[in-house]
């Protein structure tokens, strides 16, 4: 009972994508995009099936953000990294097709679809339009746009800078939101109506944990 009750949350795929570019790893060398993106998308359709088979019938998925345009990978330049940001849109896709064909073959299968990837574009390139001033540096951080992993001075680069207000920013570190950008997140994955341009499954968060089994 509890099982079918519960809702799965899955937000994956950015290490993935992400830790080949920032370790220097030869990964992407073995793999063309596609291979890579479905292995990811293997790995996450198996773990549904499982969880699926033990009775889990409500599941939540928030897609990739736009990788390319994180502080931590975005160019000196100011450009996002291509590479990274291509297969964020061919995860995503992949995403998108999977929750298809599971709603197909799979009794009772509920799930929400957050697109965390438009969400976080539109605050990145319109901060002022969502209460933000900065959308692409870092609050906390060293380097071009703060994208040092550093904040806090407790890992191998020691120096940081910290803003003055969190609440200006969309991006409080390298890689993670400020309170207020995940509260904007959270608010709309929760009661977000179906329809709404970043709710792309049949429910939202709330909804889903309403509905009956």
């Amino acid at each position: 009972m509890t099982i079918s009750k519960a809702v799965y949350l899955f937000s994956i795929g950015s290490n993935d994508y992400m830790s080949p570019f920032l370790t220097n790893s030869t990964i992407l060398k073995s793999y063309t995009d596609t291979k890579y993106v479905g292995m990811v998308i293997g790995n996450l359709t198996t773990v549904i099936k499982e969880i699926y088979k033990l009775g889990g019938r409500k599941f939540a998925f928030i897609n990739v953000p736009p990788l390319g345009c994180l502080p931590t990978i975005r160019n000196s330049n100011g450009s996002c990294l291509k590479e990274t940001s291509l297969l964020s849109t061919l995860h995503n896709k992949a995403l998108s097709k999977l929750l298809r064909e599971l709603e197909e073959q799979l009794k009772g299968f509920k799930h929400s679809h957050f697109d965390l990837n438009s969400f976080l574009e539109q605050r990145i390139n319109h901060p002022s339009q969502f209460g933000f001033k900065e959308g692409k540096s870092a609050c906390c951080g060293t380097g071009p746009f703060r994208g040092v992993f550093s904040c806090g001075g407790k890992r191998l680069v020691k120096q940081f800078e910290l803003c003055e207000n969190p609440n200006e920013y969309v991006f409080w570190d390298s890689i993670h939101l400020t309170e207020k950008a995940y509260r904007q997140l959270a608010d709309q994955m929760w009661g977000g109506g179906v329809g709404h341009p970043h709710v792309l499954g049949p429910y939202n968060l709330m909804n889903l944990f309403q509905t009956e089994t």
